[in-house]
This record gives C-alpha cells, structure tokens and sequence, in this order.
C-alpha cells in the first residue's frame, strides 16, 4: 500500500481525522452510530479504530479483509455499499455477523475515502432497525469522506515535501531538492484557497509557510497578510498576492495562474503589480527573489 504508516489508525493525528469526518457524517444524517478505519499497510485489510455513538466494544479493532463484509466489499470495490437488514443480506458475506449482532446494527452504509485511486479507509453510518438508507444520507456520508480525503491528500503532500528536503540534504542536492519544493509550494498554494474547511485550509497554510521560511532567515509565515521583511522595510502581503507569486515563481504566465488560482487573467495582473510595489520590485522575476529573501516563497 502507498499509505504511510505514519498516518494509521494508530497515529494521534490519523485517529483525530476519523473523528472530526464521524462528527460530520452523524451530524448530517443523523444517524445514531458511526465507525471508522483506515487500510493498514499490507493486504487490503481495513481496521476499525473510531466509534461514536456504540453500546459496546464489539467492533472496537475488528479487522476487515478485502472482500469480505460491508466494509470489505467497499475496499475491494473502491464504492459505497450498504445494506437494509444485515444480518439477512445476500449480497455481502458474513464473517463479522457475530461483531455486528452484538452492536445490534441491522441497515449500514459504507463509504470509501479513496486518495489518488487507493482506498485508504471506510466510513460507516448504522442503525439498529431495518430501514431503508436515502439518497440523502449517502449523500452526506460521501461528503463526509470528501472532506477526509482533501486531509489525507494534504498531509500526503506535506509528508512528501519535506521527505524531498531531507532525500536532497542527504545526497548534497539541496538546489535540485528545493527546486521540487517549490513547484509542490506553488500548488499547495494554489489548492489552499479550494479547501472549505477553514481549520483544513489554515492548517495546509502554516504548511507552506514553514515550507517558505525554512529556506530564509525570515522564519514561519503562512503567507496571509503577514508583515516580512523586504529591501530593508516593513511590508505586508496578502494571502492571494503570495499564491499568485507561488504560480509566478513555477514559471506560469498570467493565464496560467489565473486557471489554477480560479481567477480572471485581470485579477491576476493586479495581485502581482500589488505585490511587486509593495516588494519594490520592477519584473516578475525581481519579485519572486524579493519575496524569497523575506521569507514568502521558498
């Protein structure tokens, strides 16, 4: 598996994600119980490490393999299943009925939180009386899974960046390491403002703001109106004004950062001639080392 092992269900961070995508899955459909896991590095077998709103400890560490349950039949599919009576239901197998039995859950659903084509975990909402699941409560359960994919791909993409700097460090190829730091810099940026979680959005931001100052004396800024220190004086820029010199830096033009910004080519233009007066700088290229030298830009 491409998982790493750092984000299992045994990792602070790994249990805190399941728990935060649970609250949102029951506070949108209302479902009495939910469960969690995500896939163990190794053959296909899924965990399961968060339980909210459970009677007993029953499926506490259950391990699911690929194929064989609901939640099996998810992984092995990569799409959401669910079931109206499970205990009775031909269309799943039935190694876990005993677990289930005990929690008394009779309709559950279960959805995949699928990253770069990988399932990586599985959501399940449940009840404990045979009833049908609407279209709206799927709904809301893929949503939930949505939301805990974005974070997966996030720390998937810091994890990433920062393995880059050190594999550079180590080899002496620091220029060609930072190099590939800064492209992944500029299109982290760019996903940031995409991201509707705000607490998600503020996290990949202070990401990229250690990213930014690692490679200058001007320390940790997540780049969002942060006063630097640029040609000897104080100034500040705007959160859009560094993710348009992120772009910039990548060697896109106007157009370019407009399309992955989501912007208009004129709103780009403006940002940039914004940042270039407040840098002091008169080109492009002027304004990515100047934004570099505070600090801005890896």
């Amino acid at each position: 598996m491409a998982s790493d092992p750092s984000d299992s269900v045994g990792t602070a961070r790994g249990r805190a994600d399941l728990r935060g995508a649970l609250r949102t899955l029951r506070g949108a459909t209302g479902l009495p119980l939910a469960f969690a896991g995500l896939v163990e590095p190794g053959p296909g077998q899924l965990r399961i490490s968060e339980l909210q709103g459970n009677r007993t400890t029953a499926l506490q560490g259950l391990a699911v393999h690929s194929g064989n349950g609901l939640g099996g039949k998810t992984v092995a599919l990569a799409r959401p299943c669910w079931v109206t009576d499970y205990s009775l239901s031909r269309q799943i197998s039935h190694e876990y009925d005993a677990a289930v039995a005990a929690e008394g859950i009779r309709s559950v659903l279960a959805v995949p939180v699928v990253v770069r084509r990988e399932v990586r975990g599985v959501l399940y909402g449940a009840l404990r009386a045979a009833q049908p699941l609407g279209d709206r409560t799927v709904g809301a359960a893929l949503d939930a899974a949505r939301d805990l994919e974005q974070a997966l791909v996030v720390r998937d993409e810091a994890r990433n960046l920062l393995a880059t700097v050190r594999a550079g460090a180590e080899h002496g190829d620091s220029a060609g390491a930072w190099e590939e730091v800064r492209e992944a810099h500029g299109a982290l940026r760019a996903l940031a403002p995409r991201i509707d979680d705000p607490g998600l959005r503020a996290e990949l931001l202070r990401v990229c703001g250690r990213l930014a100052g690692a490679s200058s004396p001007g320390g940790d800024t997540a780049g969002s109106a942060a006063p630097v220190q640029a040609g000897g004086e104080r100034v500040a820029l705007t959160a859009r004004e560094v993710d348009v010199l992120a772009c910039v830096a990548m060697g896109s033009t106007n157009a370019v950062a407009a399309q992955r910004l989501g912007l208009r080519p004129e709103t780009v233009k403006a940002y940039l001639r914004s940042a270039m007066r407040k840098l002091g700088a008169h080109t492009r290229l002027e304004a990515v080392v100047a934004a570099r030298r505070a600090g801005l830009l890896p």
